[in-house]
Parts: C-alpha cells; sequence; structure tokens
C-alpha cells in the first residue's frame, strides 16, 4: 500500500509538471493543444521516472539503461493514450482542453502508468 501512495505522489508530481508544461505552451505560447499535451507527457515522463526509479520502486539495483529503454516502452504507449484522450476530448467531445488533461492523465496513471511500472518497468522479474 505504501509504494501504491508513493506512486500516486510521484504521478502527482509528475502531473503537475506535465499540466504546468502544457498549459504554459498553450497560454503562452500559443502552441496546438495537441502539440502541448504532447510536450507536457514529455516533461512528466521524464519527472516521473526519476523519481519513481529513485524513491517510489527503489530500483537502484537494477541498470538503469534497462530501466530506461523498458520505461520508454511503457512511456510511448503512455503519450500515444494521453494525446489520443486529450485530442478525443477537447477536439471529438468539447472538453476544455485543460479539463480534457486532467481527465486523461488521471484514468492513464490509475489505469495503465502503475500497472506497468510496478510490474514490468521497476521489477526484476523482466
Amino acid at each position: 500500500m505504501i509504494t501504491f501512495l508513493k506512486a500516486n505522489m510521484a504521478s502527482l508530481v509528475a502531473s503537475l509538471s506535465d499540466f504546468l508544461m502544457t498549459v504554459l505552451l498553450v497560454q503562452w505560447c500559443g502552441t496546438d493543444v495537441v502539440m502541448a499535451a504532447v510536450a507536457g507527457t514529455m516533461t512528466g515522463g521524464i519527472v516521473n521516472f526519476l523519481i519513481g526509479r529513485h524513491w517510489v520502486f527503489k530500483a537502484g539495483d537494477e541498470r538503469a539503461v534497462r530501466q530506461l529503454w523498458k520505461y520508454a516502452l511503457v512511456w510511448t504507449g503512455n503519450l500515444l493514450l494521453n494525446t489520443g484522450g486529450v485530442y478525443l476530448l477537447a477536439y471529438g467531445a468539447g472538453f476544455h482542453y485543460a479539463a480534457s488533461k486532467v481527465i486523461t492523465s488521471l484514468l492513464v496513471a490509475f489505469l495503465y502508468n502503475y500497472p506497468l511500472q510496478k510490474h514490468f518497468v521497476f521489477s526484476n522479474n523482466w
């Protein structure tokens, strides 16, 4: 249970950095919502990997390069799910881009990221 709580705290920090990057790019730079979502997801992914490796899963005993490759594979799915979700909610359903980003990020974090990070990326079983 502690690992789950720590993973959600790390996800919150990563999501905040993701959301902040997205909003800054849209509001201050006039970047397209989907492109801003991609940049935000990349920022959040880097933050989440570093926190997950060193604090949540304490996975320092496995080579970082191996974990990074596994994380990149999972993160690619994360990027596609987040970008697709923002696109569908913002352009398809007419949601505000910020609401689209929050809803999509939460769903992907709980249903996709946590299980795959725990059982694949930071597990020594693979």
